[in-house]
Parts: C-alpha cells; structure tokens; sequence
C-alpha cells in the first residue's frame, strides 16, 4: 500500500507536512469529525491521487487561529487529481480519470442536492447543514492538501475532463474549478452583474480576482477592485480591472465618483469576508466595514453577494459581540435602499462545467489573473506563510512532482 502525506494544522499559525493515513473508503474518527459521522461507509465513494491542490484564504482563516480548528485536522478543500480506487457502488467514474473534486461534500439525494443547493447538502454532516473537505464544523471530511484523498459520493460530485491529455495541458487553470473559480462566478452572478453592469469587488486575493474576472465574462463594463495591497491591486489592474488603494483612499465613493462620474455602482461583491480590516493609514480590525461599504455603494435597487466567509465563532476577534458573529452592520440604508443581499458559501457544482468549458475554449485565463504559483508539498508551510503575508499570488500544491520542475 502507498504511503500519504498531507498539510496539518499544528496549532495558532502553524501548519506542517506529516505522514497521515493512506485513505480507504470510510470515514475514521480524527480530528474535526463529529461522533456521528465516525465509521461511515462510502463505497459510494473513490481515492484520489492529488495532481494539483491549492491553498485557499479559507484555510488561511483556520491557521490564523480565527475559527475553533482542532488541531491535527488535515487541510485544504481544493482538489483535482486522478482516481486510483473506485467504491463498489460506484458505476460512472473509472481508475484513471482526472477529475475536478468541488469543495461542497454532497451527497445528491437530500432536498438541497436535489435543488442545486449543494452548499447545504443535508446527509453529509450530522452537526449543520453543508460539508466541506478539510475545514472547520465541516463534517470531519479529511482534507485535500495531501498525496491522496477519499471522495464519496463520485458518481454525483466528481466533474471528469473530457480528454486526459488536454486536461493535463490545461490543469493550472482547471484546479481552480474546485474551488475560487465557481466561488468568484457565483459572486459575480448573485450580485447581478451583465453587459454594461458597474461593479465593486471589495478584496484583490484570489477569490475577488476570480470575481473580478467572471464579472468581466459576463459582460460588466466597469470593474473596480478595493484593497490595502498595492501589488494585489496591480495583479487586478493587469487584467483590465479599475483599482483603489484603500490605504490610501478612505472614500470609497469618492473614489467611484473619479471613476465613474458616480458614487454609485449597479453591484458589488464582498470577497473579503470577517477578517475586514478599515481603510485609511491607522487601519484596524472592522469586520463589517465591507458590508457597510458596500450598503454605501450600491445604488439604490442593486444587488451585493457576500462570497467571503462569515462565521459563527471567531475566537480571535478583539470585539466581543463579533466572537460570535454579531456585527454592527447598517442594515437601515440597506433596507431603505432595497438592497438584494444574497449570502453563503458557494455550491460549487452548479458553474463547474460551464467555467471548465470557458477554460478548454481559452474563454476564461483564470491561472494568469490570480498568478498561480505551483510548489511542492514540502514547500506548503512557507506557501502559507507568503500567502499570508499578501504576495499576490495563488499557491498550488504539486504533491507528486508532476508540475514542479
């Protein structure tokens, strides 16, 4: 039998590479797995070798100690590689095709999968509704930041490339399908965004460049993009994309204003998330500044999407009311404004094909607007650590030596 190695959370800020279990098709009691779910059978399920899988800002919000994490929990949530196992229940998917692993577990047969909303598939974690690999309150799913990985339910969730050797040609921008892709996309739809729209993203990381992108592939006309990263907000601007710098700009509007000749935007989206941060020189901790701003912004009728995370627990937030989600939002204007508000994390299944097929006919260059940098395994823990300290770049793990030369 193979070895396998995956990324750990060791701890506030800490991750290493360690020896971890070779998967089998059940579900083992672990770090993050609720009792219910300890023992459960997946022969509806394969085992993955992992040919790319990324580090997301997600996990980041783990490492950072703002979630209630336990340690030893196996990361990452992004997932694409080659199936080597196949369950026994398991009819469409074979040994040796490449697929694309959406980060939502889903199992397809609940109320939920059957509508589209796999985001908040109702079998695969006893604790809430929605699952996810490798990630907090999530089910206890192992994560994908490994060598190898167990998938359940394949015949439903799995999104296999059409052709194995174009595939592996074009595998830099598909292992952003699992995951930031479908994520920026359902961003860009949930806010409205169409031909000739005007649109604020507010975050230039990996999420909000690939929203920034889809709103492009929609048709927007204008897209403005906020952060505090000047060599984040370059990556944006070398796409196309209106920037500003909100260290060195406060007025959000006032800023629109210079751009458009209005304070106002038809939509906006939030990839920023509970980590906000305000504007100006003497920023701080404001995890509702994004959400307020963007009840600013947005004229009068529009829509905003909130693709950045939100959570219920944040042990590392200095207010105590936002410790447990509870933000001073100014839900008035919103309300006066008759804002359409549309929240929650992303089924990612629902744009897969459609964005995998935006990719294969060379529509969408989702690898070059986030900059993707492939490494090793070995090299996952400073990946995180540059990750977190703002380079612009999105970080791919390559746990077999396929890409990195």
């Amino acid at each position: 039998m193979a070895g396998n190695r995956g990324v750990v959370y060791k701890g506030n800020g800490q991750v290493e590479v360690e020896s971890i279990g070779y998967p089998d098709l059940t579900l083992h009691d672990g770090p993050g797995v609720p009792k219910a779910n300890v023992g459960r059978k997946c022969e509806h399920g394969v085992i993955i070798k992992n040919i790319l899988t990324n580090i997301c800002g997600s996990d980041q919000h783990m490492v950072r100690g703002r979630t209630t994490v336990d340690e030893g929990m196996v990361l990452g949530h992004e997932i694409t590689g080659e199936i080597v196992e196949v369950g026994r229940d398991v009819e469409n998917m074979k040994v040796g095709d490449i697929v694309s692993v959406p980060f939502n577990v889903a199992c397809g047969r609940c109320k939920n999968c059957r509508k589209g909303e796999t985001h908040i598939c109702l079998n695969v974690n006893p604790e809430k509704p929605g699952g996810a690999y490798g990630y907090v309150d999530m089910g206890g799913w192992v994560g994908g930041q490994s060598e190898y990985v167990m998938v359940p339910y394949a015949d439903f969730q799995l999104l296999k490339f059409p052709d194995k050797d174009q595939a592996m040609d074009k595998l830099l921008d598909l292992t952003m399908l699992s995951d930031i892709f479908p994520t920026g996309f359902h961003g860009a739809i949930n806010a409205g965004v169409t031909v000739g729209s005007s649109v604020y993203v507010a975050g230039a990381g990996p999420v909000g460049l690939a929203a920034a992108h889809s709103a492009q592939l929609l048709g927007a006309a204008v897209v403005i993009v906020g952060d505090l990263n000047e060599e984040r907000l370059k990556q944006a601007r070398s796409f196309g994309c209106e920037t500003i710098n909100l260290k060195e700009h406060a007025d959000v509007g006032e800023q629109i204003d210079q751009i458009l000749g209005s304070p106002e935007v038809d939509s906006a989206i939030d990839a920023v998330g509970f980590e906000a941060y305000g504007p100006g020189t003497d920023y701080g901790a404001a995890p509702a500044t994004v959400l307020n701003t963007a009840m600013d912004v947005v004229e009068a009728g529009g829509s905003f999407s909130v693709p950045g995370i939100y959570v219920t627990e944040d042990p590392g937030a200095k207010d105590k009311d936002a410790q447990y989600g509870s933000l001073k939002v100014n839900f008035g204007l919103g309300w006066s404004k008759a804002h359409s508000i549309h929240t929650g994390q992303t089924p990612a299944m629902r744009y897969q094909r459609q964005l995998m097929n935006a990719i294969l006919h060379e529509k969408a260059d989702i690898a070059n607007v986030v900059n993707a940098q492939v490494i090793s395994l070995d090299e996952a823990p400073q990946g995180y650590a540059d990750f977190d300290s703002g380079v612009a770049k999105k970080f791919v793990i390559d746990p077999h030596g396929v890409f990195k030369k």
